[in-house]
């Protein structure tokens, strides 16, 4: 009788181990953790479930981190970069641009200035040679007239251009290396004005003026 109860016992325990690795196995392979799919596969067909396998257990499980998404916002990051350095190189060179304008500006206003400064020394130049060649000429009357007639001119004058022509006769006696009339002539001034003409003489340089 106690090896009977014994028996029954061991069948009961070895029957109960036996449904426990199946179902293990039942539920290992629907979990996708081993494949005895060809075993079970009428198992459930006949309880109407659906093998899980670890891809689908996967993409239902997806991962938090998209690499997709990072990938597109470091990419954006870049771009955003390089757009603020390709605007800054803007910047930059728009910057450059009108500084050299403005230089280009000083350079032409100071050539400008010296063209006019140009123009404004030939034009004295000028001035100074049609004043010196016309009081050559008029020395040169002077000298070829009767004293009387060539002071009468020269008292008619202004001071400074009597001064002027006095000066080139007695400039042109010197390189002839003849004596001037200078003297001469003042003698025959009135006495107040030859004073006056020869006190400049003696104080002012020779002007153009």
């Amino acid at each position: 009788m106690a090896k009977s109860n014994s028996l029954g016992k061991s069948i009961v325990l070895l029957f109960l181990i036996v449904i426990l690795a199946l179902g293990g196995l039942l539920w290992f392979d629907f979990l996708g953790v081993i494949r005895v799919k060809s075993l079970f596969n009428p198992l459930y067909k006949a309880l109407g479930w659906q093998r899980q396998s670890s891809a689908s257990s996967t993409s239902s499980k997806p991962l938090t981190a998209d690499l997709d998404q990072d990938r597109l916002d470091k990419q954006r990051e870049a771009l955003d970069l390089y757009r603020e350095e390709l605007e800054k190189r803007d910047a930059d060179a728009s910057g450059a641009e009108e500084q050299n304008e403005r230089l280009a500006k000083e350079i032409a206003d100071r050539e400008k200035n010296l063209e006019e400064r140009e123009k404004t020394f030939n034009n004295m130049v000028k001035m100074f040679d049609d004043r010196n060649a016309n009081i050559e000429r008029i020395a040169a009357n002077l000298e070829g007239m009767q004293p009387v007639k060539a002071v009468d001119i020269l008292v008619a004058m202004d001071d400074q251009l009597a001064i002027d022509v006095l000066r080139k006769v007695t400039e042109r006696a010197q390189n002839n290396g003849v004596a001037s009339m200078v003297p001469y002539w003042l003698s025959l001034m009135p006495a107040d004005r030859a004073a006056t003409i020869q006190r400049k003489m003696t104080v002012r340089p020779s002007s153009i003026d």
